[in-house]
């Protein structure tokens, strides 16, 4: 029996004495006591959370995390970004996944970069010998400044983000949502199709060892998000 298993049990064995519905009659029974009742809630699961900037938001919680974000005007300006980012963060070779935008590969290469792909799959050991990986994303989280990929087009297996040290992650406007409540409702069909998600939130790090913040343990040390529109 897993642990997952033992877990469910002991649920069951906790409710086996409440009857059906008793929540809801106890609260009306209270309610009938005081004379009160209860409030209503006027909210739905997956609603954007007022904001008065969601991308500024995004970008400020990014930064909070210690990732650097870049902000461009327009698709077309996106190859040129992706170029000088590899370049500040002193990347000689980076990992395209495949479906990413040819454009990007291109100007990759053409600035001297060795650009790899991965059909067939690159080995954990080819991986790690490589500095960057550039993809793109499925969800951005202004509220807690959390990239999430489901590994579909231009995003690529989950290994090819936690073996390089450096992540240049695109992630369109259109694409980043208030709050993780509205993040769950977009992601709802890839969960469903069985695909995995990786959830992001800044360069890797870790405070385990004696409290004392170290980058880099469990994925890139350097995360690096270009923020399109």
């Amino acid at each position: 029996m897993d642990g997952r298993q033992v877990v469910l049990n002991r649920i069951r064995r906790g409710l086996k004495d409440v009857r059906k519905g008793e929540p809801a009659a106890v609260g009306q029974a209270n309610a009938r006591k005081t004379g009160t009742a209860e409030a209503p809630v006027d909210w739905v699961y997956g609603q954007p959370t007022p904001m008065d900037d969601v991308l500024g938001r995004f970008v400020e919680r990014c930064a909070d995390y210690k990732a650097r974000v870049e902000r461009v005007a327009a698709a077309d300006g996106v190859p040129a970004v992706v170029v000088r980012c590899l370049a500040d963060a002193g990347a000689g070779s980076v990992v395209c996944p495949p479906g990413l935008n040819p454009t990007w590969w291109d100007a990759v290469a053409t600035a001297g970069i060795a650009a790899h792909g991965d059909e067939p799959p690159l080995s954990k050991a080819d991986l790690n010998g490589i500095d960057a990986v550039v993809t793109t994303a499925t969800v951005g989280i202004a509220e807690t400044g959390t990239i999430v990929l489901s590994h579909g087009d231009g995003q690529g297996r989950r290994v090819l983000t936690l073996l390089p040290d450096v992540h240049v992650c695109v992630v369109a406007a259109d694409q980043v949502v208030s709050d993780v409540p509205e993040a769950i409702t977009r992601l709802r069909p890839f969960v469903a199709a069985g695909r995995p998600l990786t959830w992001i939130s800044g360069p890797s790090a870790t405070s385990d060892i004696e409290l004392a913040r170290v980058e880099g343990v469990h994925g890139p040390r350097t995360l690096i998000v270009i923020l399109v529109g």
